[in-house]
Order: structure tokens, then sequence, then C-alpha cells
């Protein structure tokens, strides 16, 4: 993630065309800037839409759906909490509220210094294991306030 510098007009063209040949090109494209930079930079949205033939807003809605395109870079350790029925029903809410207050921050927030972007997340594949989380691509099982404790003190939090 994140290989390129700070985006500018002519890389981002040159990305966003390389995609035009695909058939419905605005997933890959958008794919494609994320692993590049980490985020979908604001720059972006003009460039996809004028190749597109679509509107910005288009471009926006398409972003905002999927949950795991970000428009500004996360921190360096990203905690994904699930919010499924299955970890609800095992005290997610109540976790999710701890962390969230230990962190100081609401979700998709990231701390001031950079380091944790906390984001929720709808099943990780655990539902036996609830609740669960993942950390950065590391999945982790039956998540209590002492795990997430020694997860948060791990990241430096």
């Amino acid at each position: 993630m994140s290989t390129l510098a700070a985006p500018n007009e002519n890389d981002l063209k040159d990305l966003i065309s390389s995609h035009l040949n695909l058939e419905g090109p605005m997933l890959p494209i958008l794919h494609a800037l994320q692993h590049a930079y980490g985020y979908i930079p604001a720059l972006a949205h003009g460039l996809i839409a004028e190749a597109l033939n679509i509107t910005k807003a288009e471009v926006h809605g398409v972003i905002s759906f999927y949950h795991d395109f970000r428009e500004k870079p996360a921190g360096t350790h990203v905690i994904k909490l699930c919010r499924a029925e299955a970890c609800q029903s095992v005290g997610a809410n109540a976790l999710a509220a701890d962390t969230l207050k230990k962190l100081g921050l609401d979700w998709h927030e990231t701390s001031a210094d950079g380091s944790i972007t906390i984001e929720p997340v709808y099943c990780l594949g655990l539902c036996a294991c609830a609740p669960a989380a993942m950390v950065d691509d590391r999945l982790v099982a039956r998540v209590d306030g002492a795990k997430m404790d020694k997860i948060l003190k791990e990241l430096g939090a």
C-alpha cells in the first residue's frame, strides 16, 4: 500500500488511463488508487469522472458506498472492530464504546499523531469466536477489554 509519493495530476491520469480498457473500470481504478496512495485522493475524483464520462457525485457515491475505500490517509495502524450481530450478541457494542473512548476517537477517525485509525466492519468471518477485530491485516478472535488493552499497548496507544 502507498507506493507513490503525494498524488499529482499526471500520475493520477496515467493510473486512471491504464485501467480504462477494462470492462467496468470504476472499481479497478479505485482499487489501484487505494493501493498506490493508501486512499483515493480528492484530486482524482474529477479525473475519474471525466475519464468515465460520469459526474463527480457518482464517483463519490461509489467511494462512500464501499467501506474499504478511504478519502484520506489512514493511520500507521488500522483497527477494525466487527459490528455484526454475532459479535454484538457477545459484547461488541460495549467493547467498541470502550475502545473509542480510550482512543478519544469516533469511527473512521485517526489519532492526532497518525498512529491509529479505527473503523467499523460488518463481519470478519469469526462469528464463532466473537467479538472479532482486525488489527492491520491480522484477525483477532474473542476480543475482550483486556485483549483490546494489550492490542492498544502494543500499538503504542
